[in-house]
């Protein structure tokens, strides 16, 4: 064939399809497709909740997006049909204290890092429960859209945790302080057409669509400047990345939380499927903040003998 000839040939041949690339992870599902990075919880017997190997291989999984500029988004989701993801797996939370919270918290705020410093927008795709730590993660992300079935909620007092990893810091920034107070006090959920409604997320469709709709979203910014993409989101960033020392402080708080009486009862009860007791450490406090105010009035807060001295004059 003529070389001329064979150039054309080539001109017209079509470019072929992009691969799929797949990486092995215990917890998780990580797929490159048509140059979307699909993250998936991969474990729906305990409802896509995440351990600490859950979120170590979230961050490789994310940051391996970095080594291929042509990916266009992310997308992170929960297997199945029935929850995004229900928080942390209270099996693996039962082993925190003070002593080693930061093995947790730092994960936390790792991944939510690497969400929000990534190149390219994330996507939440939400089923199902998307409940505390699992609405965190859902809050890190750039973009969130639910199916119909999706319940959105913060439960740490309910079960004896704070939600100060993302929470804290970002709900009252998008639906106003006051609503964002009854959601984290009153452990209020949100059913995915009223959170819509609020502006917790983005978009609602009905569970049949949710992957054809989110698909849709990853298409658009297929035909859109990467470059831009990348600029906006880190200018978009840039006032709540001014939060980042409310995130060290909001996680040093949550240390002291990891360990306490009150969160081994919250965890403890949700597991056994009963309602915890929390109203045992008021009536507790109640009942040491008596016995020190009548040392007050006893004048116990004097040393000793200062105390005898005053009771003979």
């Amino acid at each position: 064939m003529p070389a001329s000839s064979t150039s054309k040939a080539r001109k017209a041949a079509k470019p072929s399809a992009p691969k799929s690339i797949t990486r092995n992870y215990q917890d998780i599902l990580y797929e490159v497709r048509d140059q979307v990075a699909w993250v998936t919880i991969n474990r729906p017997r305990v409802l896509n909740a995440f351990r600490e190997q859950t979120l170590d291989e979230m961050i490789a999984a994310l940051k391996s997006t970095r080594e291929d500029p042509s990916i266009v988004c992310a997308v992170v989701t929960g297997a199945g049909d029935k929850s995004f993801s229900a928080g942390g797996d209270f099996f693996a939370m039962k082993r925190l204290n003070f002593t080693n919270a930061y093995m947790w918290n730092d994960r936390m705020l790792g991944l939510a890092m690497t969400i929000r410093g990534l190149p390219i927008p994330v996507i939440a795709m939400v089923n199902g429960w998307c409940m505390g730590g699992g609405h965190e993660l859902a809050l890190w992300c750039d973009l969130v859209i639910a199916s119909e079935n999706a319940v959105l909620g913060q439960t740490g007092a309910k079960v004896g945790a704070c939600p100060t990893v993302g929470a804290t810091q970002y709900i009252p920034r998008l639906i106003g302080e006051r609503l964002a107070r009854e959601m984290i006090f009153c452990a209020r959920r949100f059913a995915a057409k009223e959170a819509v409604e609020v502006g917790l997320i983005n978009k609602c469709v009905p569970q049949k669509d949710l992957l054809k709709e989110t698909l849709k979203w990853c298409e658009t910014m297929k035909g859109h400047s990467a470059l831009t993409l990348r600029m906006t989101k880190k200018s978009i960033n840039f006032e709540s990345d001014n939060l980042y020392s409310s995130w060290q402080h909001g996680m040093e708080l949550l240390a002291h939380v990891w360990g306490s009486e009150e969160a081994k009862e919250g965890m403890n009860a949700f597991l056994a499927g009963r309602a915890p007791d929390f109203q045992k450490f008021r009536l507790r406090a109640k009942k040491e903040l008596e016995q020190y105010v009548d040392g007050f009035e006893r004048d116990l807060n004097a040393p000793p003998d200062m105390r005898r001295k005053k009771a003979k004059s």
